[in-house]
């Protein structure tokens, strides 16, 4: 093929076409879900085109919003990145990104996310490895015995109830750092249909309030091999948190295998035997920013940080990010401002993401070659930069 490519936004017209190249891709069944091949809202679809106006490669970005610390920042995650086998290594994924992220800046947003099936080319482009979905099987029978509490009410969930859901996830994810918000035109889309997210809802009130939910998937049979996949279990208050497990535990008898995503240091963590969990399966997930400035002022920060650092930045990728600044955290924001001149502190895009996002400590991320720093100079100072915590993930994408 040249070496050149086209890339645009993705027409009604090319869904037929970015389908078929997805499906070669990822192995998909052949019966196309309709929201694959029609306007999605919340989303924007970029395709490469040759020459000959075959469509060569597709990216999506998802205009998704990131909890970080209490404050909703705008991102877009990429997902469905698919390259036709006679085009690879010839730099589509990388002019497909390019486009995504310059769009993606002029409309707003501040930082990405996206789970890739192989690292090399987005570290290329930008994006560090940041943390892990991790997918965990327990016994079901190992769950802690609970005694049923008077004070809470355990039934069986509806669609009407799905809003109170929405706000206890809120909630418990809100104050963390990179949990998406599920909210937006993108998220209503998909919940249009008004039905469960699973199988069944399970919910626990106390005085009619809602204080922990489980969404789950029976699965199929009853003997050695079953498994109950739990897409999500959360609770407001430990009752609440050994309340839920006490009835999924109740499914040993027909499901001996209970899977789930587990939110690290949340109630219903810490009511799991997760000593005894095996992993089923682990999703890397990459962070990068896509306008740092945007990315420091529109986050939330601990109210306790305080400080100011000075730092050069190099992002070949997104040159809008480059250059020397000035980082300075106080009384629960920060800001991010360009300086003059040189700076002792020399940090690499990837080196900015893993910071961001409380993956690793500025001296982890010298040692990885992504901070340098004058003789003398304490690379630490820069774990201002990461004084929020560990960003975590509960949703694929």
């Amino acid at each position: 093929m040249p070496a050149t490519v086209h890339v645009r936004e993705l027409t009604a017209d090319d869904l037929d076409a970015a389908w078929e190249l997805g499906r070669f891709a990822f192995g998909s069944e052949p019966q196309r879900p309709a929201h694959h091949t029609a306007t999605v809202p919340g989303l924007t679809r970029y395709g490469a085109f040759d020459d000959s106006g075959r469509l060569v490669g597709k990216a999506v970005d998802l205009r998704h919003d990131q909890w970080w610390s209490g404050r909703a920042v705008s991102a877009a995650d990429v997902a469905g990145v698919a390259v036709a086998p006679e085009a690879r290594g010839r730099g589509v994924a990388r002019a497909m990104l390019t486009a995504l992220l310059r769009g993606a800046r002029e409309r707003g947003a501040a930082v990405s996310a996206l789970y890739p099936t192989v690292a090399a080319p987005y570290r290329a482009c930008g994006w560090e490895a940041a943390g892990v979905l991790r997918t965990v099987n327990v016994a079901t029978a190992a769950l802690p015995r609970h005694q049923p509490s008077p004070d809470l009410a355990v039934r069986a969930g509806t669609p009407a109830d799905l809003p109170a859901v929405a706000d206890l996830y809120e909630r418990v994810t809100r104050h963390r750092n990179g949990m998406l918000t599920r909210r937006g035109e993108l998220f209503d889309f998909f919940a249009a249909d008004g039905g469960l997210p699973g199988d069944g809802l399970t919910l626990v009130e106390a005085d009619g309030k809602l204080v922990g939910y489980a969404t789950w998937q029976r699965g199929r049979g009853y003997g050695a091999d079953s498994v109950l996949t739990v897409d999500e279990a959360l609770a407001v208050t430990a009752d609440a948190a050994r309340e839920l497990v006490g009835v999924l535990g109740s499914w040993a008898s027909v499901a001996p295998t209970l899977r789930l995503c587990p939110l690290d240091g949340d109630a219903v963590s810490r009511q799991l035997p997760l000593e005894s969990a095996r992993e089923h399966e682990r999703d890397l997930w990459m962070h990068r920013p896509v306008d740092v400035a945007r990315a420091v002022t529109a986050r939330g920060w601990p109210a306790h940080a305080r400080g100011a650092v000075d730092f050069h930045l190099t992002d070949t990728f997104a040159d809008w990010n480059s250059g020397t600044w000035r980082l300075a955290v106080a009384d629960g924001a920060a800001e991010l401002t360009r300086v003059g001149g040189e700076a002792d502190l020399r940090l690499d895009v990837r080196g900015f993401a893993l910071l961001y996002a409380g993956a690793a400590q500025a001296r982890s991320v010298a040692q990885a070659g992504l901070l340098h720093h004058s003789p003398g100079v304490d690379p630490a100072a820069l774990d201002l930069l990461g004084v929020g915590g560990p960003a975590q993930l509960l949703d694929y994408f």
